[in-house]
């Protein structure tokens, strides 16, 4: 990719373990290799981890940014993130080529990334969303059909062994197939994908490639 030439964003979430070439994910070989193939269009990829401080006796801020329901992750990326990296790199306007991706947690906050701020993301990669553990609960399944439709592909996996797969409540399983279904109804373009796992990133590893080539692609009409 010639440095001016503009490129597409993919935000990665918990950058440290979605960035490792020895890891199951390896988000940076995989996104080289789409954009030298040419099967995908030139496209950033932007790994951030989640805040830590010091010494706190709750050092790790993973939770706090990745759980909430609000758009103060989705703020700090385009505020501050981005700005860096448009310092550095043309990037192109257009939110069709602008992707927001996490696994678990990450997942969570792919989609409220995308979901509060759908002018700027048009897909959200999220895989073992960990919806379950979101503070006072899961408000997609309820908020996705009272709310008018936004222009944003969603792209969910879950894993039929996944975090309390088989108990009535805080159910990995359950609250992402709840999810879907009510992106489905709303007429959302959807990818839903169950695999046999638990909650690790093997599967999300292996859909990786896909899962880009499908957003990075021209939305259908």
């Amino acid at each position: 990719m010639r440095r001016e030439e503009p490129a597409g964003v993919v935000v990665l979430n918990d950058g440290w373990w979605t960035l490792d070439p020895q890891g199951e994910v390896r988000g940076a070989v995989v996104l080289d290799n789409l954009v030298h193939r040419g099967e995908v269009p030139p496209t950033v990829g932007v790994f951030v981890d989640p805040g830590v401080f010091p010494g706190a006796e709750q050092p790790k801020n993973r939770n706090v940014e990745y759980d909430t329901f609000d758009d103060r992750y989705v703020t700090f990326l385009l505020t501050e993130v981005v700005p860096f990296v448009a310092e550095r790199c043309t990037l192109v306007d257009d939110p069709a080529r602008w992707v927001v991706c996490g696994g678990s947690s990450g997942g969570n906050a792919a989609f409220t990334a995308a979901w509060m701020r759908p002018d700027r993301f048009g897909a959200a990669l999220c895989f073992l969303s960990s919806f379950a553990q979101m503070p006072g609960g899961n408000p997609y399944p309820s908020l996705v059909p009272r709310t008018e439709r936004k222009p944003v592909r969603f792209f969910l996996q879950s894993g039929a062994r996944d975090l309390g797969w088989d108990r009535p409540t805080r159910n990995w399983l359950a609250e992402n197939l709840r999810t879907a279904a009510a992106l489905a109804e709303a007429g959302y373009d959807l990818r839903l994908v169950v695999g046999d796992g638990g909650h690790n990133p093997n599967h999300e590893g292996v859909l990786l490639p896909d899962a880009l080539r499908w957003a990075l692609s021209p939305p259908p009409r």
